[in-house]
Formats: structure tokens, C-alpha cells, sequence
């Protein structure tokens, strides 16, 4: 098992000193209420619909894998928020809460767990591979890295093509072990391609924390080694994260180059629904919790007046309804039919 000790790896978490503490970033000003309450209604979406995806996987209506994005809300939330309807997002396993930021319908994605054909990928992709290309959103992904030159190919054919859009990957830092990322990011840099990077880095890849992996902690310096512009954000602040995401954004836009930005954050549940979880202890997960980026954003709000219970029991009240009724529909969905096993692997028609 992991020591304790492995959590002050990540950079979060380190103890302040007196001074750094001094130097500390002045506190965050007031924002819009309206999209204050965007932002926190997107985050719970994601927290409630991926709890209830575990309920009814322990319940046997979702089978195979199952990874949940309970913690890393702010990252999914604060980076799509820097997006348009015209840019594309490849994304991990772990992409439940990337397809609800992007616009996917909860119905959707639940009747694609449950395997259901009205899901997004007739049931086909389960929990790994939702997908819907009138969203622009290109999976999910069960490959780790396997995404990334994806990425660079849509972004190439944007360049080739002179459509002024960007693609959007999200990846854990355990795919920076993978010779994929190597080869994208080095084609990007040298081919100058319109990609953001976007590194979820929950400081274990699977059950490796990122010490025994990478030589190299420092993620964001990783990718400025390819010439690629890179920094690094909270990943539990979604303010930060908004912000940051937005600051690259424009410069891929405007400068028509790939950009890298590292989202420090932490998954509360395990790897997965079969991880036994043996490689961090439960001290380190309930200091990491103390950061949960949906309770220190409510409180942000409440400090500055910009919500009320009541508000928050509103839009507890409008998801709770949302997530059931993608639970009925998955419910209430079909089959498809064992005639058409091989559609879609073989072709429908032959040639002579």
C-alpha cells in the first residue's frame, strides 16, 4: 500500500509555508450569479448522475467497466466552458462528465450504460465509449493515450481545411507514460496544430501513484520540452480552472498552436468499480475530500452572497429529476436484436 507520504507528492497538497502563504494569490472576485449557478448546476449534473451510474451498477443494470468522475467535476466543467459548440473533445474511460459538459442528454448516456440501442452508441460502447459527432464529441476512449492522436488528426484536418476550431483532449497524466503522447505532442509542436491539451493529473495512473512512474513530476515542464506553451491550475477550483482553460484557449485560437494544460486534481471513488483500491490510504482520501470542488465553490458563492439554500435545494430538486428520468428511459429502452449482431462490423452490402 501506498504511504500517506505519496499524497505530498502531489503538488496540491504541499504545506504552505508562512511566506508562501503571504504570497498567495489575492481572494477571487464576485462573479455573475446567473452563470455562478451554471457552473455549480453543471458540477452537481455530473456528481449526482455518476452516483447514481454506481447505484445501478451495484443493482446489475450497468455491466462491464465502470469509472466515475466523482471529484474531478471542476475540471470537465471550467474547461468546456472555454469551448464552443464548434470545437471538438476527445476524452478518456473516465468521460461521463466530459459528455454532459459538452451537451450530451443524460438519457443518452444512461441507455448507452444499460446497453440499451437508444443510447448514444445504440448500446454498443457502454461506459468507455459514448460518442456523438453532432456534439463534435469523438469518445471516450478505452485506450489510455489512445485519444491523443486522434486529436492531432482532427485538428490537422481543421488546419488542412482552414476552419478556425479546436480540438479539446482530455487525458490522465498516466498516459504521458505512453508513446503516444510522445509522438502527438512532438507533430503538434512541429506541425503547429490547433489542439488543447488538457492533462487530468489525479496523481495516480490506475493504481501507480506518479512518482513511480514519471522521473519527471513536473507535467507542465514535460510538455514545454516539445516546444508546446504549457502551465498548470487547480484542478478542484473551477474558477481557476475556467479561467486557465479559457487564457489557453485563446491562445490556440489566436496563435494557431497546440497548448498544454496540466488540471491537479483527485478522483474520490476507486480506479474503477473492480478496483480494490489497496494503493492510497483512506487518510490521504479524506484530506483530498476536505477540497471537494463542488462544496468549496458553494462556499465561495455563499461568502459573496451569490446563492441560498434554497437556491441550492432548487437545483438539487431540477437534477435529482434529470438523472431519474435518464434512469427510466435506460429503464424503459431495448435491445437491439440478435439479427443485427454483426451489423456495423460487416458491410451490408458485398461487391461482385
Amino acid at each position: 500500500m501506498a504511504s500517506a507520504d505519496s499524497l505530498h507528492n502531489h503538488k496540491l497538497m504541499k504545506p504552505k509555508s508562512t511566506q508562501e502563504k503571504q504570497n498567495r494569490a489575492p481572494e477571487k472576485k464576485p462573479i455573475n450569479q446567473k452563470h455562478a449557478r451554471h457552473l455549480l448546476h453543471q458540477m452537481l449534473r455530473i456528481r449526482r448522475f455518476e452516483e447514481r451510474s454506481a447505484e445501478m451498477y451495484t443493482k446489475l443494470k450497468i455491466r462491464g467497466f465502470l469509472h466515475l468522475y466523482i471529484g474531478e467535476e471542476a475540471v470537465a466543467v471550467g474547461v468546456t466552458e472555454a469551448l464552443t459548440s464548434e470545437d471538438a473533445v476527445i476524452a478518456t474511460y473516465r468521460e461521463h462528465g466530459h459528455a454532459l459538459a459538452k451537451g450530451m442528454s443524460a438519457d443518452a448516456i444512461m441507455a448507452e450504460m444499460y446497453g440499451k440501442q437508444e443510447g448514444c452508441s445504440r448500446g454498443r460502447g457502454g461506459s468507455m465509449h459514448l460518442f456523438d459527432a453532432s456534439l463534435r464529441f469523438y469518445g471516450g476512449n478505452a485506450i489510455v493515450g489512445g485519444g491523443l492522436p486522434v486529436a492531432a488528426g482532427l485538428a490537422l484536418s481543421d488546419k488542412m481545411q482552414q476552419r478556425k476550431r479546436l480540438t479539446c483532449c482530455f487525458f490522465g497524466e498516466g498516459a504521458m507514460a505512453e508513446g503516444e503522447f510522445h509522438e502527438t505532442m512532438n507533430l503538434c509542436a512541429l506541425w503547429q496544430l490547433p489542439v488543447l491539451f488538457v492533462c487530468e493529473n489525479n496523481a495516480y495512473a490506475m493504481g501507480t501513484a506518479l512518482k513511480l512512474s514519471e522521473s519527471v513530476v513536473d507535467l507542465a515542464e514535460k510538455a514545454k520540452g516539445y516546444g508546446v506553451q504549457a502551465s498548470s491550475v487547480d484542478g478542484m477550483d473551477v474558477l481557476a480552472v475556467e479561467k486557465a482553460a479559457t487564457q489557453a484557449a485563446q491562445f490556440v485560437r489566436k496563435r494557431h498552436q497546440p497548448y498544454f494544460l496540466e488540471c491537479q486534481t483527485y478522483r474520490f471513488r476507486a480506479h474503477s468499480m473492480f478496483d480494490a483500491e489497496l494503493y492510497r490510504t483512506k487518510t490521504e482520501v479524506a484530506t483530498w475530500k476536505k477540497k471537494d470542488p463542488i462544496s468549496m465553490f458553494i462556499r465561495h458563492l455563499k461568502d459573496h452572497k451569490l446563492i441560498t439554500d434554497k437556491m441550492i435545494g432548487e437545483l438539487e430538486d431540477k437534477v435529482a429529476e434529470e438523472v431519474q428520468a435518464a434512469v427510466d428511459f435506460a429503464e424503459q429502452g431495448t435491445l437491439e436484436p440478435v439479427e443485427d449482431l454483426t451489423r456495423f462490423v460487416y458491410s451490408e452490402t458485398r461487391s461482385s
